[in-house]
């Protein structure tokens, strides 16, 4: 029983809000040195899961190389792109991302999207040049306005597309959660079906929003010319 301190241990730590880090790490230490694991084996344990697990190290990988892409001009170049499709508005780029995103979430590609690699250095490129091609330069306020509706093309899409996928982890923890508390029968597939519709509505809604992201540019930025005309005037 003395082992099970290291539950107690993360138990505390997250209702004090300390770093889950830093709690996760105290507890499995805490938990081998309790089971009679010397302190070389407990580091051997920690070296072995953190080799061991590709999505936690898979970060070591992707920031060098998107930090090199954007160094050697990845955002212009993904600028010079969307000035090629003279139709392509912010609005219609965010939601045609969207509905990319949530695509690939419910297939199981929740890793190929994402803030790092795709919204940075290419989304928010986009968005922004193909608001500058039609506004010219965007004040500083406006720019973060399409950066913000960027990342939340990003996390609509895989929160909402994400559940359509049978093997993803919270569909297996609604479902053993279910089936051991109620003592049902529940499917994973049975939640992904159910999670179909919930999905197309949240496409609809928010790719609404995206759309209407235009309108609000156009509105914004002829009223800051119109503001701005009488100044410069008045410099004159």
């Amino acid at each position: 029983m003395i082992v099970l301190l290291g539950v107690l241990v993360v138990v505390i730590g997250f209702a004090t809000k300390r770093n889950p880090l830093l709690v996760v790490a105290v507890a499995g230490i805490l938990t081998g040195l309790l089971g009679g694991l010397t302190p070389t084996k407990v580091l051997a344990a920690f070296g072995e899961g953190f080799a061991g697990s590709r999505a936690v190290t898979i970060f070591a990988i992707t920031l060098p190389v998107i930090g090199l892409l954007e160094r050697y001009g990845l955002q212009e170049q993904a600028r010079t792109l969307i000035a090629k499709f003279g139709r392509l508005t912010t609005g219609r780029f965010l939601a045609l991302y969207l509905g990319l995103r949530q695509i690939g979430a419910a297939v199981g590609l929740t890793n190929v999207f994402g803030p790092a690699q795709t919204v940075r250095p290419l989304a928010v490129p986009m968005a922004e040049g193909a608001a500058e091609r039609r506004h010219g330069q965007l004040p500083s306020h406006t720019r973060e306005k399409v950066r913000s509706f960027a990342a939340s093309a990003d996390n609509v899409g895989l929160f909402f597309g994400e559940d359509v996928f049978l093997a993803v982890g919270s569909i297996l923890l609604i479902t053993g959660f279910v089936n051991t508390t109620y003592g049902t029968h529940l499917e994973p597939l049975h939640l992904a079906l159910w999670a179909i519709p919930t999905a197309v509505c949240a496409f609809v809604v928010h790719g609404w929003r995206l759309l209407r992201l235009d309108r609000y540019l156009e509105r914004e930025l002829l009223a800051a010319n119109v503001q701005s005309t009488p100044a410069a005037e008045a410099t004159r």
